[in-house]
């Protein structure tokens, strides 16, 4: 067996039984709060199960990643792995998310401007293609693979060292510190970070665009002024027979009349 160090869990301890353990009820926990999520939707606005399952599975695919990325940095160290996985979480989830963020506006942003509509995070067409869902999966790993770069570069900078060694150490049983480290904290986090994501991935009901065959898209403001100017215009078609016999009977009633009648059309 590996030496354990003085204080935290010992090499290879997040790979064992009781971490691997840990880990699937991490997995189980933290995914249910996506299905909480949607129970919590209007009933008018709720997803199907299969347009929820596709926009989820997503996360899934990313938190996986994620996870067994930090697993393997932490156990690559001889210090304390359980203080370098909460290190790597905890920036994952702080600067992480930023990035994560941006990497969504910036995709989302590429994706509508060279019209690639079944890219466009939340969109899998009507009815839904399988296509489109294996698309958005892999540019969001691709944002997960940057964000996760990114922070393993941070991880480079001198002085985490000193902060892993007194991260956990007032924790004398590493069994303990792997609870805290593998399931009480990141379930908190995750859960709290698959609601944000999965509001900036999904499809927004009051906001969702009209995509036509063109592939343009065609916004709720966009179709509201074409129906105001249709309304508004005075130059309107009408049936040559139904217009006779409008004229006609205005003509009579205007004899019978002496004062003029409008009518309002709202």
């Amino acid at each position: 067996a590996a030496p354990r160090p003085a204080h935290g869990c010992g090499s290879g301890a997040l790979l064992g039984r009781f971490g691997v353990l840990l880990q699937a009820l991490l997995a189980l926990c933290a995914f249910s709060t996506l299905m909480l999520k949607r129970f919590k939707e209007p009933k008018a606005e709720r997803r199907p199960w299969r347009i929820w399952f596709y926009d989820t599975s997503k996360q899934a695919i990313g938190a996986l990643f994620i996870h067994f990325a930090n697993v393997f940095l932490s156990d690559l160290t001889e210090e304390d792995p359980c203080s370098l996985y909460l290190i790597n979480f905890i920036l994952d989830a702080t600067l992480g998310m930023l990035l994560i963020w941006l990497g969504v506006k910036v995709v989302s942003w590429i994706v509508q401007h060279k019209k690639y509509t079944y890219l466009v995070f939340g969109e899998y067409g009507d009815p839904p293609q399988a296509a489109a869902w294996i698309g958005q999966c892999i540019l969001y790993l691709l944002i997960m693979v940057f964000e996760k770069t990114v922070i393993s570069l941070v991880l480079l900078i001198p002085g985490w060292t000193k902060l892993q060694q007194i991260l956990l150490g007032y924790i004398p049983n590493p069994q303990l510190e792997l609870v805290l480290v593998m399931f009480v904290v990141p379930f908190i986090v995750n859960a709290i970070m698959f609601w944000v994501v999965d509001s900036l991935i999904m499809r927004k009901h009051k906001q969702k665009d009209t995509l036509d065959i063109n592939g343009s898209i065609e916004t709720p403001q966009a179709r509201r002024t074409e129906e105001s100017q249709v309304l508004l215009s005075p130059d309107m078609d009408f049936d040559q027979s139904e217009s006779d016999q409008d004229i006609s009977g205005l003509r009579g009633t205007n004899q019978k009349m002496k004062q003029p009648s409008y009518q309002v059309v709202i």
